[in-house]
């Protein structure tokens, strides 16, 4: 324990050491947040008060976008805050909170993604029992296996973690604080630790990922032998087409980062996979959702032509007070 409370402090890896490119980099990942506030917490808001919308698919789509607003929100505000300061440090306890809600809603993510393509398999394969199988009480059920799992997680990795001692140079060769680069700094025996990111990590991604895939692969072949209609094909494939474009840049992020690098080059594409996996996946998803899908972008369409149009009606009422008042005044 006296190893664990000497370190009081680590020093993050930055992003470039050129002065000149810091503010540029700062102003790209500022935009990029808020793309991902506003996007994700659009959504949040249609998912809630649209009731043409108050189904499964939707359901997880909001609680999607809930976890991209947390999740950038854990390594984007200290990575732009390196950016602007020469001091780079990130307090032990503030370290150890980072890596567990990192692991924590990126499991997540991976396990709701995996819901949601089970989603979309029971919509399209049985459409007629859809509301039986994918009943409320089971989709509130599924989303808090999702969160609990990956919060005890990642409660495993941050405990195990905090524990180690840490002797060599406590400078972390990387960008925010997660358990691989953790354990290089770390003395004294961590083969648990490693065997746990061995083990669990890579199940738990695994598994998930399995699963997404085989919803796909039931999906498709269920459409190729079972429906003629190319209209309900094309439906089909345009509803699945979003998720699995957010599945393929989750997954893609992922293996860049996780997979052992092979050479200098491997390591600057794992650092530059990390920051994409962080920055621009979670401001991107909204925008995947829109685009593809019609439902969603109507309600956006409603959702601002109200607001809009409540504005216009409140200055046009603020113009006529103010003509009404100047009228009254001018005639004694």
């Amino acid at each position: 324990m006296e190893n664990i409370t000497a370190v009081n402090e680590f020093i993050l890896l930055e992003l470039t050491s050129v002065r000149e490119l810091q503010p540029v980099i700062f102003m790209t990942f500022l935009i990029l947040y808020m793309t991902d506030l506003l996007g994700n917490g659009s959504i949040l808001v249609i998912v809630i008060s649209e009731p043409r919308l108050h189904s499964p698919m939707y359901f997880f789509l909001g609680n999607l976008a809930c976890l991209d607003i947390c999740y950038s929100s854990v390594t984007l505000p200290k990575l732009m805050s390196t950016l602007l300061s020469t001091r780079r440090t990130i307090s032990f306890l503030g370290c150890i909170m980072q890596l567990h809600f990192f692991h924590f809603l990126g499991c997540t993510e991976a396990i709701l993604l995996a819901i949601m393509g089970f989603d979309r398999f029971v919509a399209i394969c049985y459409p007629l029992r859809y509301t039986v199988i994918m009943s409320p009480q089971v989709c509130v059920l599924l989303a808090a296996v999702a969160w609990l799992t990956s919060f005890f997680y990642a409660l495993m990795h941050s405990v195990m973690t905090a524990r180690l001692s840490f002797c060599h140079s406590l400078k972390l060769n990387y960008f925010f604080c997660d358990v691989k680069p953790l354990l290089e700094l770390a003395c004294g025996d961590i083969q648990l630790n490693q065997w746990l990111i061995f083990m669990v990590t890579c199940s738990l991604a695994m598994a998930a990922c399995f699963l997404t895939l085989l919803s796909y692969f039931y999906i498709i072949g269920f459409l190729l032998l079972k429906s003629q209609n190319c209209g309900v094909l094309r439906k089909a494939l345009t509803t699945c087409g979003s998720h699995f474009m957010v599945v393929s840049l989750f997954y893609g992020t992922v293996g860049f980062t996780y997979i052992p690098p092979t050479s200098a080059g491997s390591v600057i594409q794992e650092r530059f996979a990390a920051v994409t996996h962080t920055t621009v996946t979670p401001a991107l998803n909204p925008l995947i959702y829109t685009l593809r899908n019609k439902e969603v972008a109507l309600a956006l369409r409603r959702l601002f032509g109200r607001k809009l149009k409540k504005v216009t009606d409140n200055t046009r009422r603020s113009q006529n007070c103010m003509l009404f008042l100047s009228r009254l005044f001018s005639h004694p």
